[in-house]
Formats: structure tokens, C-alpha cells, sequence
């Protein structure tokens, strides 16, 4: 009943124009709906008898039902079959469109039960606001070439015309992944002008913590978007799959139960892009799917900037109490720094800016732990200052007895695939009644009505109001194992990249025995990082904490641009501990994650916005750029920067970064003169400088003196880039550093040469060194002719040390080179002067006693095939002189094929003239020649032309015309002498189309067609 519509989506995506309707086709027509046979039985009143036999047919599927349908009711309807079937087709057509609006009412219901009624602090039930009160728009970045790039809008997200079908949407738990879908939900509902989504048929949000073991996506459908609708499975699929606009968003698959499971569920389908492929599908998720299509886009949350947190206090905080109000709650925040990685995340800011706006004894946090404990005492608090009810005292006891509800939350996150949500029964049976009821009422706990399905029964399921809620308790748990019979086992499943807030609150609350949780995070790989976020809970034994600290400092500090802003801010708050406390630190590593700025207000400035103030104890600094572009005004920045780093020892750059040529000596800091400070720069192909900061120049280091390096130059460089390598040149000249390969990368300009240096397009030019041993030329169409070559075997002169000059690539270089106006000092060197051409990989050498190319030393070499297409035009004059060249060192040629390019010979036939202005001469190598066109007419003096050419090609053995159109003249007159020559070799002339093969008679000139 569902199976029959492989390939729905073609007729939507494929040819448009209008088509005459036969009465076979509206009868298949009407199978589109292929849900809806039995719906358009009922309409046209069949008994349902006659349903209930057509269904109970063997082997009948939605098309041959349909035919059933509409054969039982021809029987009892009069008029023509044609005015019935036209009847029947307009039926199904109301049918459908009446099944589409009742789902689109439908889902626009359940979505509004959802976006309007948002509870910005869970434990004020009274107070609730639709999604578009007081939803604010966090930062969104896109995965672009290995590099996230930020995104103006959350709306881009969906308008991105770089993305594949399949979205998906990364964010840490609290960045608002599951806002964002209620944002849509309501953007789509209410048809927002300018939303990717205003315009959608039908938009499909399917939380995916609530479909474990559903393996239907249109079942799914049913029971959790449409459960009080009467509409039938095959109903959902007939209208999905024939809407002209679908968007389908899969909210939570790190909360999804089969995430990890090898059933083939939809889901799991979709996510592998093996079904759905024509619909955008968006994903949300804290982490990558372990099993999704690669190609898929992936976008990341990174929570709420300055900007954003403006925008929410004024829009959904403070309302109309004005600036000053705002002012309050902002210096609130400033109040407290150690919770401004925590503000970020748009969760915990939200309920941290209404508190800090209504609560009067709001106060300073020395700790994240400090802040969660007292924002779920608030929650206590409210909840009983407004109960009446006569168990307020036992209810007292609940905000210090959970260690029943610090366990399951516990042994929930540390399954191997983890549990968020339980049954109501298990929940009760687990805490009691009474306290499981209490913790509803909190809003730490929350109730959620699950549809019955094949897999469960449906009722009410339990899950904490957030996952940051669920890690609370859980670390209470785990704090408790810390200071038991510990045993680092049961953290086996508990991954720290996902369960960051269990093991930092877990640290804060047990002081004691943290140091076993921190010894196990420091055994994981990148556990330091944790390490550093767990030490920041630590207030108690200082001595303690500075020695850890005083562990980590001595190895690489490393701030990624992977890193998220929290990472990235421990690691700078780990610096300011280390240099507050007179801690030496080793090395701090940057990889990409410089912004473009590079400093700022003294500070160097991360991507992320972050400043990074100098540190008095650092000793060694890394930069690592990709494509950081750092100007001389940035370079000063930053070593005014380095200056006040007082132990600085070392500065180093990698190839990623662009450094100025040289710093105004008047602009270095005295101080940083005087220091014995290394300032090095890796340029990535094994040559290392140190910049001289008496002097003010970069110099080779000593390390690198006795190595030889390859340098390349490309089209795409930047001046800069080219000035660095014209300059790395001489300082490796200078220096005695050999060159072992120059490579000229398609940035040569057209003159090549000039005044006895090779000429970049960049204007710059490259004087001859006594150390470059070999130089590469490649290009794509260069010309270079005969008095360009001259140069550049002048310039080749005057690099003493050279042994070879190879050209790569589709170089034009002249066909050969006067014996007399090559250096004679090449000629007893014996430098070697190659020419890689592409056709068939050949290599050949100029000799440079002769001027003349020669093939490699094998006379085995062969070119098979080479084509001249019209569609190839731009590569004409290229191929032409290859061939040439390739006939003149008597290399074999195979075939050449022309395409479409109307060959006609000139007067002598010794050539023929292409569409491209060109002429291919006489190939004396070459075997066979096929000439292919479409709608042409060839003349009998055309056809006698080429055949001449043919003619004097002395080593061709075979001539094609190719062509369903073709038309060549039924003689050949006037051509006796030629055909005589190609008869004498034997030489066979074809004329062939789709259905024949004419034969040439060199006698009499007439085609015989093949026996």
C-alpha cells in the first residue's frame, strides 16, 4: 500500500511544457495519491464490500487499486469515459489538496502549543512567552573548505545556495540548537516575511528524543505531530511525497535513542541521504552523527556575544524599565567574570539576566558550581514561597535529599548510548511520589506526553528540564564516588567533550577529592584543557591548585580555532592564574585562531572575539596562521606585545602566516633589542629566518644554512607573497643556500624576460642566482617564442650552478631554436632543457648543438589519440604545435580526430584551416585522420583538398568522415592524380553514419556502401 512511488519527485523537478493527456495516463495519474485509493472510493460512494474485496486482491498496489476504483465506479456512472475519468481526476485532485491543508492546520497547531509557550526560567510557571518575544539571534558559523566562516543570520542557515540537502546544525548543550527549530517552527506557521521557510508547503519538526524504536518517519509523523487527527499513514506519505515543497528538521540526534543502532529506520535513512534525497533535511546535534552523509553542510552555534545579550536584556528582560535597568543587569554580569564563559550559553544567560534583574541578594560567584547552587536554590525558594500545600515541610527536605535523583540522572548519562528521558512509573518508583511530583513542580523535571506506538505504550516519559540540569545532579553522584572506593571505570561512557558541566561541577563539589577526577581527565587525550576548567572550580587549597597549575604550565598550551569560546577562555584564564602566581609557562601554541586584526588594545585578538593580555611568565610563543595576513602595522603590534612579555624567549611564525619584508627600526621597542629574543619565521619548505633586530631584517638561520630548498611561486600569490619569495631568493643567495628546484607556477608575464631577469605578472622581477640548480616553468597557454626562448637560455647562462631548465604544463615554446644564438657556455655544461608535454606524458629535450626538440630514446613512443573539438577551441593552438613538434621528432601519431571544426585545406592542400583560425600542417608521422561534423555539407574541391592532405601525410593509412548529416558529394571528380597516390598506399577512405559505412573506390571515385 506504500510502496509505489519510487521516483515521485521527477515530475516536479523534470520538464514543465504541457503534454497532451491520454485517458491511460490520468488513470496512472490518479495512483499518485497513492494512499488515497480507498479516500477516493469513499467519495465516489463505492460500498465498502467493493473496498474491502479490492483491498484483499493479491499483489495489488496503489496503481492497480486506483484502476479498480475508478473501473467499479465507471460501472455505475453514465457518460462518455473520457468526461468520467476527467470527473474522477478532479476528485482526486480535491481530495488531495483538502488531506494537504488539514495537515498544514495540523502541524501549525502542534507547533503553536510549542513556540508559545516558552518558559525563559522553568521554575516561574505563570509567566510563559511565544518564541518570537524573546528569541535573539546567538552566533552561527559554516564549515567552508576546512575553515568555519561566520555567518551574518541564522536564517542563512537555510538560504545557504553552497549547500548540499542534508544541513547539519552543531551546538554545545544550552546554545539554543532546539530555540532555533521553535524559531522556524513559528517563522513557517506564521509565514514571516523574508524567512527561508515563508514559502513551504510543508514543514516537518520531529523531536528525536521521543522516536526510539520508531522505524517509520510518516508513522513518527502520526503519533507525535498529528495524534488527534484522524489521517491515515499512507495519507502523510502521499502528500509529503507529492508536495511540491517539503523542509524536513530532525531536532536532537544526540538525544536520539537509535542514533547508534544498525537498524535501518527512516531516520537513519535520512541522515544517510539514502532517502529524502530531493528534500532539504536540517539535523540539530551537540555532536556528529557516527553514521551520516559526508557531503552533508555543517553549520555551528556559537552562542551569545555582547550584542546579543543587549538585545535580550532590553527585549525579553527589562521591557520598558529603560537604560538604566539594562545597566544594572549588565554590570551585574561584570560583577562576574568567572561566569562570563557560562553566559555565553544562551540557556544559562537567559535565566541568569531575569534573576540578576528580579533578585535582590543576587551577588558575586567565585565559582560555576557557586552559581548552579544558588540558582537551584531560587528555584526551592520560589516554589515554596508560593505553595500552600500542607506537606511545605517534607517538600523542604527535597532541596537537600536527591541523592536518588543524582543517581539516575547519573547512570542515565554514563550509559553507553544515553537515557534523557524514563517513564513516569520508573521515575516515581526510583524517587517517590511525592518527591518525583515536587521536582515537576521545580521545573527541574519535566512531564512530556508520549504517543502510543509499536514500540511503546505511550503515556507520560520524564526528562530534566535541560541536559545541563540532568549533569547538576549527576555530578552529585559522582562527587560522591570521588570520595568512596573510586574507581575511574565508570566514567567509561562519559565523554568529557560531551559532559564538560559533570565533570566541572563535580570538581566544585567535591573539594576534597578532586584531584582523582583531574588526575583521570589529565590521562585522556586533550584532557588538559578540561583539566584547566575543572581547576577554576577550585576554592579551596590554594597550594594545591598552584601546584597543578604548575604541572600544566610546563607543557604546550595550545588555543585552537576548533576550540569553542569556553575552551578558549580556560586556556586564557590558566595564563592569568600562571602569571598572577609567578608560574612560569612554557610555550603557548595559536593554530589558526588569530583573528585578522591580529591585535588590539594591546592584546593579541582571537577569532572568537577574545582578547589575550600579555602574560609576564610566558616564555615561547607560536603562531600559526592559514592565510594570516599580517601587515607591518599588525607586526608592530605585535612586538610591542612581545615586549610585554617580560621572560618572552621566542616568537615563531609558520608558512600559514604573511609577514611584512622588513619593520622601521624606529617602531622595534628598545627594550626588546636588548633581550636575547628569537624571532623566527618558518617559511615551510625547509627554510627557517630570523628576524635581526638590530639590523631590521629577516636573515637565514643558522639551521637552515647547510640545507637546499625547492621555492615556489603560483598565479594565486599575493604580491606579497611573490615579494617574499624574490626575497627569500636573494637572502638564500646570499647566505649560499641551494635552490634545488625554482618553480614557476603560471606567473610569468608575457614579456618572460627583461633587462637579464625573468618578469613576474606581478611586476616583480627575478635576477639570476648562483645557486638555483634547477628552475620549472609551467603555464597554462603561455606563449613563448623563439627570441622569449633566447632570453631565457641567456637568463639560464647566468645561473652558474643550474643543471636544468624544464617547462610543464601547456607551454607554446617554439617549434626550434637557432643553433647560434644558443649560449655556447650551455652547450659544453650540458644543462638539460626539457619540455614535459602533456600529450601522452612526453619528454622532450632541446638539443642544444642543433636547436632542435628530440624525442625521449625509446622509438616505441606512440601518441594513441588526440582530439581538435570545436568545444575545445582555447586548446587549439596548444594541441596543433604539439603535434607538430611531435612530427618533426618523429614520434608516431596514432589519430587525430577534428570535431566539428569545418577542416577545409588550402589551395596547395599542404594545410588545413579549423573553425579556430588555426591551421593543422602536414604530419608526416601521423597514421590515421577522422574528420567529424553534424549538418554539413562538403563540396567535391572540400572533399578533394583534404584528400591532397591526406595525400601528403605520407604515413596515413586511413581517412574517416564521421557524421549523421554529413553529405559528401556521390563522386569525386577532378582528383584522379590523388586518388591514384593514396590508392598506391593502399590508403582506406570511410564515409560513416549511425547506419552505414561507405567504402571509397580510389579508382572510380564513388562510395560503395559495406557488404
Amino acid at each position: 500500500m506504500e510502496d509505489e512511488r519510487s521516483g515521485s519527485s521527477a515530475g516536479r523537478h523534470g520538464d514543465n511544457r504541457v503534454r497532451p493527456v491520454t485517458e491511460q495516463q490520468r488513470l496512472a495519474s490518479s495512483s499518485e495519491r497513492a494512499g488515497m485509493w480507498r479516500y477516493l472510493g469513499e467519495e465516489l460512494h463505492l460500498p465498502k464490500s467493493v473496498l474491502d474485496r479490492i483491498e484483499r486482491k493479491p499483489s495489488s498496489g496503489a496503481v492497480n487499486r486506483c484502476h479498480d476504483v475508478l473501473r467499479q465506479w465507471e460501472q455505475t456512472t453514465s457518460g462518455p469515459p473520457g468526461l468520467v475519468l476527467k470527473q474522477a481526476q478532479q476528485k482526486v485532485n480535491e481530495i488531495y489538496t483538502g488531506l494537504e491543508e488539514k495537515l498544514k492546520r495540523a502541524l501549525k497547531m502542534t507547533y503553536k502549543k510549542q513556540y508559545d509557550a516558552i518558559q525563559p526560567i522553568p521554575y516561574i510557571k505563570d509567566r510563559l512567552f511565544c518564541i518570537d518575544r524573546i528569541f535573539v539571534e546567538g552566533g552561527v558559523k559554516v564549515l567552508v573548505a576546512g575553515s568555519w566562516e561566520r555567518l551574518t543570520s541564522y536564517q542563512d542557515i537555510l538560504k545557504d545556495r553552497r549547500a548540499t540537502l542534508l544541513r547539519v546544525i552543531e551546538g554545545d548543550p544550552g546554545y539554543g540548537k532546539s530555540t532555533l527549530v521553535l524559531e522556524f517552527e513559528y517563522d513557517w506557521s506564521e509565514r514571516v516575511k523574508g524567512s527561508p521557510v515563508e514559502d513551504i508547503s510543508i514543514l516537518i519538526v520531529l523531536r528525536l528524543r521521543q522516536l526510539g524504536g520508531v522505524q517509520s518517519l510518516y508513522q513518527a509523523i502520526k503519533w507525535f505531530l498529528l495524534s488527534e487527527e484522524n489521517v491515515r499513514v499512507s495519507d502523510i506519505k502521499a502528500v509529503i511525497e507529492s508536495c511540491h515543497s517539503v523542509k524536513i528538521i530532525l531536532d536532537g540526534h544526540d538525544e536520539y535513542p537509535d542514533r547508534d543502532s544498525e537498524n535501518q529506520s527512516d531516520i537513519r535513512k535520512i541522515v544517510m541521504r539514502e532517502m529524502f534525497q530531493n528534500l532539504n533535511v536540517s539535523l540539530t546535534t551537540r555532536n556528529l552523527p557516527k553514521h551520516y552523509d559526508q557531503s552533508a553542510r555543517r553549520y555551528k552555534l556559537t552562542g551569545f556575544d555582547d550584542r546579543a545579550r543587549d538585545e535580550y536584556i532590553r527585549k525579553a528582560v527589562v521591557g520598558d524599565a529603560g537604560e538604566q535597568a539594562v545597566r544594572r543587569v549588565k554590570q551585574k554580569l561584570k560583577d562576574n567574570p568567572i561566569l562570563s564563559d557560562l553566559c555565553d550559553v544562551p540557556l544559562i544567560f537567559v535565566m541568569f539576566a531575569h534573576m540578576a534583574h528580579e533578585k535582590k541578594d543576587f551577588r558575586k560567584f567565585k565559582s560555576v558550581t557557586e552559581f548552579f547552587r544558588y540558582m537551584i536554590g531560587c528555584f526551592h525558594r520560589h516554589l515554596l514561597s508560593k505553595t500552600r500545600d500542607p506537606n511545605a515541610e517534607q517538600m523542604k527536605g527535597f532541596e537537600n535529599d536527591h541523592a536518588s535523583l543524582d543517581q539516575m540522572a547519573f547512570d542515565g548519562l554514563s550509559k553507553e548510548h544515553q537515557q534523557l528521558s524514563w517513564s513516569e512509573e520508573v521515575v516515581k518508583r526510583q524517587l517517590g511520589d511525592a518527591r518525583c511530583e515536587y521536582y515537576v513542580r521545580l521545573g527541574i523535571l519535566v512531564k512530556e506526553n508520549v504517543a502510543a506506538s509499536s514500540n511503546t505504550p505511550g503515556g507520560v516519559e520524564i526528562r530534566f528540564y535541560h541536559k545541563l540540569f540532568c549533569e547538576w545532579y549527576a555530578a552529585h553522584h559522582l562527587a560522591r564516588l570521588l570520595a568512596g572506593d573510586w574507581d575511574p571505570s565508570v566514567l567509561k561512557n562519559a565523554n568529557p567533550y560531551d559532559l564538560q558541566y559533570l565533570y566541572r561541577l563535580a570538581c566544585g563539589l567535591s573539594q576534597d577529592y578532586s584531584e582523582r577526577l583531574i588526575e583521570y581527565l589529565r590521562s585522556l587525550p586533550g584532557g588538559d584543557k578540561f583539566t584547566i576548567l575543572c581547576l577554576l572550580e577550585q576554592t579551596g587549597d590554594q597550594d594545591q591548585f598552584i601546584d597543578v597549575i604548575r604541572e600544566l604550565c610546563k607543557m604546550t598550551l595550545t588555543i585552537s580555532e576548533d576550540d569553542s569560546k569556553l575552551m578558549q577562555r580556560s586556556a586564557l584564564q590558566l595564563l592569568e592564574i600562571a602569571s598572577s602566581h609567578g608560574v612560569p609557562t612554557a610555550c603557548l601554541h595559536l593554530d589558526i585562531c588569530l583573528s585578522g586584526s591580529v591585535t588590539a588594545g594591546g592584546n593579541l585578538l582571537l577569532n572568537s572575539g577574545l582578547h589575550l593580555p600579555p602574560s609576564s611568565t610566558l616564555e615561547s610563543i607560536e603562531i600559526y596562521g592559514k592565510d594570516l595576513d599580517i601587515p607591518e602595522k599588525e607586526m608592530v603590534g605585535l612586538l610591542a606585545y612581545a615586549d610585554k612579555c617580560n621572560e618572552l624567549k621566542k616568537l615563531l611564525f609558520n608558512d600559514g602566516c604573511l609577514l611584512p619584508l622588513s619593520v622601521p627600526a624606529e617602531q622595534i621597542p628598545r627594550s626588546l633589542k636588548t633581550r636575547d629574543i628569537r624571532i623566527q619565521y618558518d617559511r615551510g619548505h625547509g627554510l627557517v629566518y630570523r628576524f635581526d633586530l638590530v639590523e631590521d631584517r629577516w636573515v637565514v638561520h643558522e639551521s637552515s644554512k647547510s640545507r637546499s630548498l625547492e621555492v615556489s611561486m603560483k598565479y594565486h600569490d599575493s604580491q606579497l607573497e611573490q615579494e617574499w619569495c624574490v626575497q627569500e631568493l636573494d637572502l638564500a643567495s646570499a647566505a649560499g643556500v641551494l635552490i634545488a628546484c625554482l618553480h614557476v607556477d603560471g606567473c610569468l608575464s608575457e614579456e618572460v624576460t627583461t633587462g637579464g631577469n625573468i618578469l613576474l605578472n606581478s611586476g616583480l622581477h627575478v635576477p639570476p642566482s648562483s645557486t638555483f640548480e634547477t628552475i620549472e616553468i609551467t603555464g597554462k597557454g603561455l606563449d613563448i617564442p623563439q627570441e622569449k626562448m633566447i632570453g631565457l637560455l641567456a637568463y639560464a647562462e647566468k645561473c652558474e650552478r643550474l643543471k636544468k631548465l624544464t617547462f610543464k604544463g601547456k607551454c607554446l615554446l617554439p617549434l626550434s631554436v637557432p643553433a647560434a644564438r644558443i649560449p655556447s657556455s650551455l652547450k659544453t655544461r650540458n644543462i638539460e632543457v626539457l619540455l614535459h608535454s602533456l600529450l601522452e606524458e612526453l619528454v622532450y629535450h632541446l638539443n642544444l648543438m642543433e636547436g632542435k626538440w628530440v624525442k625521449p630514446g625509446s622509438d616505441t613512443v606512440r601518441i594513441q589519440h588526440v582530439d581538435l573539438d570545436d568545444d575545445n577551441q582555447d586548446e587549439h593552438e596548444w594541441r596543433v604545435r604539439e603535434l607538430t613538434r611531435a612530427s618533426a621528432a618523429g614520434i608516431h601519431i596514432a589519430v587525430v580526430q577534428i570535431v566539428g571544426c569545418s577542416p577545409v585545406a588550402d589551395q596547395s592542400g599542404s594545410r588545413l584551416a579549423l573553425s579556430s583560425e588555426l591551421f593543422l600542417p602536414i604530419l608526416s608521422t601521423l597514421q590515421k585522420l577522422e574528420i567529424w561534423d553534424h549538418d554539413r555539407r562538403i563540396n567535391n574541391g572540400e572533399v578533394v583538398g583534404i584528400l591532397s592532405y591526406t595525400a601528403q601525410s605520407a604515413a596515413v593509412k586511413g581517412l574517416e568522415f564521421w557524421g549523421d548529416n554529413i553529405q559528401l558529394p556521390d563522386q569525386v571528380q577532378g582528383g584522379e592524380q590523388i586518388l591514384a597516390i593514396l590508392g598506391s598506399r593502399n590508403v582506406t577512405v570511410e564515409w560513416r553514419t549511425i547506419n552505414i559505412t561507405k567504402y571509397l573506390d580510389l579508382i572510380s571515385g564513388r562510395w560503395d556502401e559495406e557488404d
